[in-house]
């Protein structure tokens, strides 16, 4: 039987881990991309339990470390940017937001491009897309590229992305679900200054909002706003700003940001010369289904779970492997449709147990009012002192390594001994 050929749109995680454990299979993959080239921005993602056991079967571990943003832990400061409820990270422990395996979502990108760029079954077209599915099929699936080129494969992968297009082609809009968590996010890197510390520092403000500014590895360093609507005009002003262009948000960011207060004065400044300006709503995608007949989406373009749930790489590269798995166990012969029903029903149920958001996140979070804030900077201060003692470490000590989440990784037998 000849090899699987397999058409992945998307080079960001979820299509480049794929494809790395497909080329393992003899599969020959193709995998498409709408930008130019690897984007290199983007803010700080980590992985978790099984994706961890998932990129050490990589062998890719030694170089994940290798691009550590070096944040040593999460601190709540306030209006002079003074910490009172430092979160560390500390060896055997969970107890802080940060992760040991924090790492920029580019570099992780460019992690799997080059792990997976110069195998003989797996070539990249950067700068294209699929224009148009022709046919999906028992034989085959074809499809129409940006470059005017006709491709036919046995299998497609959706990995675009959130707002995927190809999803958007194949699945009925009613089959979609988007899931507003009425929350925004604007991120964009800045100068470093000799001020500035290896810590995510996290500011709240009054009326919904909170400033945040992490660490990279690159000499420079992550500034973040976060909001809240506070009521229906704002939240209008933030919607149509969210599908207008730069200039449009960036004077919302600063109308809203103005008064806040800390250092904000500093990243209002800096937005114009930034090189990566991201203006996000916190959706989450949920589909009926994740295939059809040999169309399956992978990632966010099937399971966005937004950043609240602080889950979307792990997912996407758990995700990966399982479908990887699946595919794997196909007969000669056998339908790829098979494989992508037992991707789903292995992996769906913990997907929507990971976006079961409770009611109260991101709201509690982001107080309205001084004495809200005082309420939770309190809370927030007993709690980093409570995580600290000797007693919390001994009874909810761990490393990230041995907790897979409630999720741990399927075995595939006929996949592993090709690793």
């Amino acid at each position: 039987m000849p090899p699987m050929r397999v058409l992945i749109s998307g080079a960001g995680i979820a299509g480049p881990a794929l494809a790395w454990f497909l080329a393992k299979t003899g599969a020959r993959i193709t995998v498409v991309e709408k930008a130019s080239s690897l984007l290199p921005h983007g803010q700080n993602v980590d992985i978790t339990g099984s994706a961890i056991t998932a990129v050490k079967k990589m062998g890719l571990m030694t170089e994940f470390r290798k691009y550590h943003t070096k944040e040593c832990g999460t601190q709540l400061i306030d209006l002079n940017g003074k910490p009172f409820a430092p979160f560390p990270i500390k060896e055997g422990s969970t107890a802080s937001f940060t992760s040991e395996f924090e790492i920029l979502r580019g570099d992780l990108a460019k992690l799997f491009y080059e792990a997976t760029k110069d195998h003989p079954n797996v070539n990249y077209l950067f700068g294209t897309t699929i224009s148009k599915i022709i046919s999906n099929d028992d034989v085959s699936v074809k499809v129409e590229l940006s470059n005017g080129d006709m491709h036919e494969s046995d299998l497609l992968v959706a990995a675009d992305g959130q707002w995927s297009k190809v999803r958007k082609q194949v699945f009925p809009k009613e089959d979609i679900t988007v899931v507003d968590k009425d929350m925004y996010v604007v991120y964009y890197t800045i100068p470093r200054l000799p001020i500035d510390n290896d810590w995510w520092n996290v500011y709240g403000a009054l009326r919904s909002r909170v400033i945040t500014l992490r660490p990279d590895p690159h000499g420079t360093i992550r500034a973040m706003f976060m909001l809240m609507p506070c009521n229906k005009t704002q939240k209008q002003a933030w919607q149509e700003a969210s599908r207008s262009d730069r200039k449009t948000q960036q004077e919302l960011v600063r109308r809203e940001f103005a008064d806040a207060g800390w250092q904000t004065q500093r990243f209002l400044d800096a937005m114009d010369s930034a090189p990566d300006f991201y203006f996000q709503a916190c959706q989450q995608i949920k589909m009926k289904d994740w295939s059809k007949s040999r169309i399956v989406c992978v990632g966010d373009a099937a399971y966005a779970p937004t950043p609240l749930t602080g889950a979307g790489t792990t997912l996407a590269i758990t995700g990966a492997y399982i479908l990887a798995g699946e595919l794997c166990k196909l007969e000669d012969g056998e339908h790829p449709s098979k494989a992508l029903e037992a991707f789903e029903n292995t992996f769906k149920p913990f997907v929507e147990q990971v976006q079961s958001i409770p009611f109260f996140i991101p709201a509690i979070a982001f107080p309205t009012s001084a004495w809200k804030i005082w309420v939770l900077q309190s809370c927030l201060s007993a709690l980093s002192k409570f995580v600290a003692t000797s007693w919390f470490a001994k009874r909810f000590g761990r490393t990230p390594e041995s907790n897979d989440d409630g999720f741990p990784l399927p075995a595939y037998p006929d996949l592993d001994k090709l690793l």
